[in-house]
């Protein structure tokens, strides 16, 4: 997946900030900042593990859980048209529209 690094098993995304002009990762599924930055990408992993380190032996240190929660469950909003022809794709599949969403998506975030 573009734009992800993983780091001792957890999953990073990568973008480019011009305006500091570094590399900038972030842990979106940690209950908390663990963000990182570098010039290059050796650095950028390496102060990636410093930031998760820190970050985990702080919510160890005060029992707090590291990860966050995620339900299964959001809303999504789409423009009319392509809620139409979504339906219609999963009706012509057979399934329903809340499976043929959730078919696309895991088809997008496959590691």
């Amino acid at each position: 997946m573009n734009n992800i690094m993983t780091i001792n098993g957890h999953r990073a995304v990568i973008q480019y900030d011009p305006e500091i002009e570094l590399l900038r990762g972030e842990f979106v599924t940690l209950n908390g900042g663990a963000d990182f930055y570098a010039d290059n990408v050796a650095d950028l992993h390496k102060e990636g593990e410093k930031s998760l380190e820190v970050f985990l032996d702080f919510c160890k240190e005060r029992n707090i859980e590291p990860l966050k929660s995620f339900s299964g469950k959001f809303m999504l909003r789409v423009p009319p048209e392509t809620h139409a022809h979504a339906a219609e794709a999963a009706a012509a599949k057979g399934i329903s529209l809340n499976q043929f969403v959730a078919e696309v998506i895991e088809q997008e975030v496959q590691a």
